[in-house]
């Protein structure tokens, strides 16, 4: 089993809907990131990535960690990632850049048959219908 370490960032907006993203050559929406390069730190990775991919010039300090999750990935078969996933309260317009061919932005109570990356359906959607039936 091969493993791939990934950074990942979670914004929501206004209705609590998840920016996601579709990377070229695959069918599966997940959050943005990526893999980090060497000697960067999982918070610098997810800084750059967002930057790189949506456009987005992030501050390190904005971000607080949710959680390290370590499951099967999206689109490499036989693979996990290793994923820290970090989360913001700011509110982004977000383009297309880089291997991104789509951006959409999905509601996590009701993805409505959309393809997601394992990690958004086995974890993150799950904690955040929870959170939000709490408030």
């Amino acid at each position: 089993m091969n493993v791939l370490t990934v950074s990942a960032v979670c914004f929501r907006d206004d209705a609590g809907r998840v920016l996601t993203v579709r990377k070229r050559g695959t069918q599966a929406f997940m959050l943005p990131g990526g893999k980090p390069e060497p000697g960067e730190s999982a918070l610098e990775c997810a800084v750059r990535e967002v930057g790189e991919e949506l456009g987005v010039q992030l501050d390190g300090d904005e971000l607080r960690l949710v959680v390290d999750w370590r499951g099967p990935a999206a689109n490499e078969p036989d693979t996990d990632i290793d994923s820290t996933v970090f989360a913001t309260d700011r509110r982004v317009e977000a383009t297309a850049n880089a291997e991104i061919v789509e951006v959409r932005w999905i509601d996590p109570a009701d993805h409505d048959g959309e393809p997601i990356a394992p990690m958004l359906e086995l974890y993150l959607f799950p904690e955040l219908r929870r959170a939000d039936a709490l408030r």
